[in-house]
């Protein structure tokens, strides 16, 4: 074989793979302890697992090989059958064996559950964020069909399997279910009120009954799912939601029939469709008029899962970038050891500890009912799923960059979540959607908003920076609804990145939270990443915690 080439191949050093994620993570490790889990073995084996050359290799497969549509068979009988290259089935296998789908409802009596499921969520993005959408919808749908206590005893065991079953059979053959959702219509988009698609009722009207939808979706999200959430209009009672199997009870196809899968720019190996129903059966569930209140409820989980989502790929990039930058010479000695690219790397790093502590925080609100968490879990929510998937966009954009032509390249990992980022910003509600749900909570339960800026005050008026953007932050809420809603962006930015501060200074080491809040509230911070100054940061320390090797 003739191996002869011009010259040597060296300072050259591929992505970071074969570590265990959680336990190089420092960050997760406290989280879990302060909040008192015991889940950490567990976690431990699926960081390695997760983290395993094999398992990048199988996340990179099947982005590669996305998912076909075999709308007909042979004969042109429908069939509307998605096939997925193998290694998608290995990692939605390694998640419903670890729980990521339905964690917070197998484990009902445990009080660190929604953490538990977070710390699983975020280990999973790390690498593989297409198989994450499925994930998302069934664990939002599950509260959802808890309260539908005949169709809960017929599918519940399903649901909350941890046995992988990829067969496209009837629910009843099945040892494992996959929930979706269907709401965007191409006519309203966000706008769910302009939904055109018409369910009618085979016979009795109301909760729990049959009805036959005719339309279509624009986005209809994992096809493949065995079932998915649809929001229809009836003529007596309004939009409605409704259970919508692919298979119907007496074993036929039922009719969802799609049209296309899209080609998205990023989240490659998940399928999402354009279908049409043609009498196709579903089961009202919730009250008739309350459909987007029911679907709502479920997006409140898969908004969560968004900041979760883009917190993992935050922090995967950011492991990446260190381990490079740590053997990677330039001008004769390693980047991670110049100036400049160490300012970068300390600002990259605090801005991915501050999105975990906001991510875990909000997770664990979903543990109670008690009115400080409902209101951090009401308005932090859509607050931090504008604010954290906005971050990554920017942030995975600006650590592809610390690898130069290797990032740009089609072939890693950092060009893979340069093109994920995006999708976390537009589905469960684009940025504009969320800033309004943040003001129409304000606006309708001025209750929470109140205990909200309480707690936050509890911290923040301690600290001299924290004081006086709470001060003025404080001042803004007193606009006009109106004045508020041109500025809503400006708003909900600086009261997520308040809630971050507090959440750092309460949780974290004082040279992080310190670190954070001198830069972000520094004058000219943020204008492009690594505007930090070396006299207040302690970036040996930022850095060692970042990476724990």
């Amino acid at each position: 074989m003739n191996t002869w080439m011009t010259h040597q191949i060296s300072n050259q050093f591929d992505e970071k793979q074969d570590y265990n994620l959680f336990e190089t993570d420092t960050v997760l490790k406290e989280i879990l302890t302060r909040c008192g889990s015991h889940n950490q073995q567990t976690l431990s084996e699926m960081g390695r697992r997760a983290g395993s050359a094999e398992y990048y290799t199988y996340a990179d497969l099947a982005n590669r090989h996305t998912p076909i549509l075999h709308a007909f068979d042979a004969r042109g009988r429908r069939k509307d059958v998605i096939e997925f290259h193998p290694a998608w089935h290995q990692w939605m296998a390694l998640n419903r064996q670890f729980d990521t789908h339905a964690h917070p409802f197998n484990q009902p009596h445990s009080t660190t559950k929604w953490v538990e499921w977070a710390a699983r969520f975020y280990l999973a993005g790390q690498v593989e964020c297409g198989n994450l959408c499925p994930n998302s919808m069934t664990l939002g749908s599950i509260p959802l069909i808890q309260r539908e206590s005949e169709l809960w005893a017929k599918i519940g065991d399903k649901l909350l399997s941890t046995e992988y079953d990829e067969r496209d059979v009837p629910i009843a053959q099945k040892k494992s279910i996959w929930f979706g959702m269907g709401m965007t219509e191409k006519q309203g988009g966000s706008d769910v009120r302009a939904n055109e698609t018409i369910a009618v009722p085979v016979a009795e009207t109301g909760r729990g009954k049959a009805y036959l939808l005719t339309g279509h979706k624009w986005f209809f999200s994992a096809p493949m799912c065995d079932a998915h959430l649809v929001v229809a209009k009836t003529e007596q009672d309004g939009l409605a939601c409704f259970f919508v199997p692919r298979w119907r009870e007496d074993g036929t196809k039922n009719n969802i029939h799609i049209q296309r899968l899209k080609e998205k720019v990023g989240n490659r190996s998940n399928s999402s469709s354009e279908v049409e129903f043609k009498d196709t059966w579903g089961l009202m569930i919730g009250e008739a008029g309350r459909g987007i209140p029911t679907i709502i409820e479920m997006a409140n989980y898969t908004r969560l899962t968004c900041s979760v989502g883009s917190t993992a790929m935050l922090r995967q990039a950011l492991v990446q970038c260190i381990a490079y930058t740590r053997q990677r010479k330039a001008f004769g000695k390693p980047l991670a050891e110049q100036p400049l690219m160490r300012a970068v790397l300390t600002d990259l790093a605090l801005e991915t500890e501050a999105a975990m502590h906001l991510s875990f925080y909000l997770a664990q609100c979903y543990e109670s009912e008690d009115e400080l968490s409902l209101a951090w879990k009401r308005i932090m929510t859509p607050a931090s799923k504008f604010w954290l998937c906005k971050r990554a966009v920017e942030l995975t954009g600006e650590m592809m960059e610390v690898f130069g032509g290797n990032g740009y390249v089609d072939n890693g990992i950092m060009a893979r979540l340069f093109k994920e980022a995006p999708v976390n910003t537009i589905w469960e509600g684009s940025g504009n959607v969320m800033c309004l749900d943040v003001l129409r909570a304000i606006a309708r339960e001025p209750e929470l908003i109140d205990v909200l800026l309480k707690d936050l005050a509890s911290t923040a008026l301690q600290d001299e920076t924290l004081k006086n953007e709470f001060q003025s932050l404080f001042k803004l809420f007193q606009q006009s609804p109106e004045d508020l809603q041109f500025m809503g962006r400006s708003l909900v930015s600086r009261l997520t990145l308040l809630a971050q501060s507090v959440l750092l200074k309460r949780n974290a080491p004082d040279f992080v939270a310190n670190g954070f809040i001198q830069s972000r509230y520094g004058q000219f911070h943020g204008r492009v990443v690594g505007m930090v100054e070396a006299k207040q940061v302690d970036v040996d320390q930022i850095l060692q915690r970042a990476l724990a090797l």
